[in-house]
C-alpha cells in the first residue's frame, strides 16, 4: 500500500510536466514485476467481501489486478511514461483466466505498456498485467485507460462497446453507500481522490465521490456465477457512478452479457463473458 501511495505523490507532481497527445510519444521498454509472493489473507478476505465473493474457493476473478496495481501505478507515474496520469480513465478492462488460482499459490506479477492509440476524445493506452504460477502464465489482463485532450482526427474512435445493454432483465438491486469509495480503497490501496470525499471528487469535475470501475466489474463477476466456468471478461466503463446510489445489475440468461445500470436506465458498466461450459 505504502508504494502505491508513493506513485499518486509522484504522479501529482510528474503529470504537470507531461503532455498527452505528443506525435512523438513513446512508451518505455520493458516490465515491471513482483516476485513469487503468497496472497495475504486477511486482505483477500477484505476484498472478497466487499465485493461479494465467496469466502472460500478460488481467488477472485479480478484479484490479481488489485495485487498488480502498485506496479502499474509506479510505471505509468515514472519519467518515461508519456501522459499525465492525473486525469487518467480507465476505460476497458479485459481478463482472461487460463485456469483457476488457488489463493494459497504464491504469484509472480508482472506489468507494461502495450501501445498508444488514437482515441476520438485523447489518447489511448493499453497496459497488460500478467500473474504466474511457478513460471505457468495462469492469468492475464489488457486494460484501457484515456488521457483526454483535444483532437483533430475524427476517424479515431474508442473500442467498440459489448453488445450487453438491450434489453437485458434485472437480476438484483444494490445500495451503494456514500463511503464505499473510502471502504474499497481501504482493501484495495486505490486511494485515487475522486472516489474518497465529494470535497476532493469536486477538485476533478465530480459532484460527487464515485465508485471504483474495479469496483463494479468485481461485483458483477461476483454475481456471474462459477468462476470456474469462465473463459474470458471483457467489460466496458460507460459513466462513473456517483456515490451514494441504487443500481441495478442486468444479465442475459445464459451470463453471457451483463450490465450495471442506475437511475432513469443510465448505464455505468456493459460486459461480456466466454465460458468455457454452456450454462
Amino acid at each position: 500500500m505504502t508504494s502505491l501511495s508513493a506513485s499518486l505523490v509522484r504522479g501529482a507532481v510528474t503529470s504537470p510536466f507531461k503532455r498527452a497527445g505528443r506525435a512523438d510519444a513513446t512508451l518505455p521498454p520493458g516490465r515491471l514485476t513482483r516476485p513469487a509472493a503468497p496472497v495475504a489473507p486477511g486482505p483477500l478476505a477484505a476484498y472478497g467481501r466487499i465485493c461479494g465473493f465467496a469466502e472460500s474457493g478460488p481467488l477472485p476473478l479480478t484479484y490479481p489486478h488489485v495485487l498488480a496495481f502498485p506496479l502499474t501505478m509506479r510505471l505509468m507515474t515514472g519519467r518515461a511514461f508519456p501522459l499525465p496520469v492525473l486525469g487518467l480513465v480507465h476505460t476497458w478492462i479485459e481478463i482472461t483466466p487460463h485456469r483457476a488460482v488457488r489463493p494459497t499459490e504464491p504469484l509472480e506479477l508482472a506489468v507494461y505498456a502495450d501501445g498508444l492509440a488514437p482515441h476520438r476524445r485523447g489518447t489511448e493506452v493499453t497496459m497488460v498485467t500478467e500473474a504466474r504460477v511457478g513460471g505457468e502464465l495462469v492469468w492475464e489482463s489488457r486494460s484501457g485507460y484515456l488521457s483526454r485532450h483535444a483532437t483533430t482526427d475524427a476517424a479515431a474512435s474508442p473500442r467498440s462497446a459489448p453488445d450487453a445493454v438491450g434489453d437485458l432483465p434485472a437480476v438484483a438491486e444494490w445500495r451503494l453507500p456514500g463511503d464505499l469509495g473510502r471502504r474499497y480503497g481501504a482493501v484495495s490501496g486505490d486511494r485515487n481522490p475522486i472516489h474518497l470525499h465529494p470535497l476532493t471528487a469536486r477538485l476533478f469535475g465530480f459532484p460527487r465521490a464515485i465508485a471504483h470501475g474495479m469496483w463494479t466489474v468485481a461485483r458483477c463477476l461476483a454475481e456471474a456465477g462459477d468462476a470456474a466456468e469462465i473463459r474470458s471478461v471483457r467489460a466496458e466503463f460507460k459513466a462513473p457512478v456517483l456515490l451514494p446510489a441504487t443500481v441495478t445489475y442486468a444479465a442475459d440468461p445464459t451470463g453471457s452479457s451483463f450490465a450495471l445500470r442506475g437511475a432513469e436506465g443510465r448505464v455505468h458498466l456493459v460486459g461480456t463473458v466466454t465460458r468455457n461450459v454452456q450454462r
